[in-house]
């Protein structure tokens, strides 16, 4: 994942998929997700600039993505693209952080995804995405 921030994100809904949208621009994005026929957009300008990880975070807690559509989307951004929480690879096993070890990030990431994953079965979304 690159350094980039945002200052602007939300979530979208295309062709039946909802997708976690970045932006640094809140009117220019809205009028590209409208002129491209997006629809249930639900953008917020997040108050100062972050990365995507963090952007996850604070869009996991908003009260406006609490929906079902929107957490998923975000709990599948964050499984397929944060490297802090995704699973190690069998070959390569490294001894597990203790809780207290890690970061204040890390761990309210893995919280929300672990209250994502109750509200969803992250296998259906899978077979529903290939």
């Amino acid at each position: 994942m690159t350094n980039k921030t945002f200052s602007v994100a939300g979530v979208s809904t295309i062709k039946g998929v909802t997708k976690v949208r970045f932006a640094n621009d809140y009117v220019g994005r809205m009028k590209t997700l409208i002129k491209n026929e997006h629809q249930d957009i639900e953008m917020i300008e997040l108050g100062g600039e972050f990365s995507k990880a963090e952007v996850c975070q604070i869009l996991m807690a908003h009260e406006k993505f609490q929906g079902e559509a929107a957490q998923s989307a975000i709990a599948e951004f964050v499984v397929r693209n944060v490297k802090s929480i995704k699973v190690a690879k069998p070959k390569a096993v490294k001894a597990a952080k203790p809780a207290g070890k890690l970061t204040q990030l890390e761990q309210d990431i893995q919280a929300a995804c672990d209250a994502a994953k109750e509200k969803i079965n992250l296998n259906d979304v899978e077979e529903a995405l290939f």
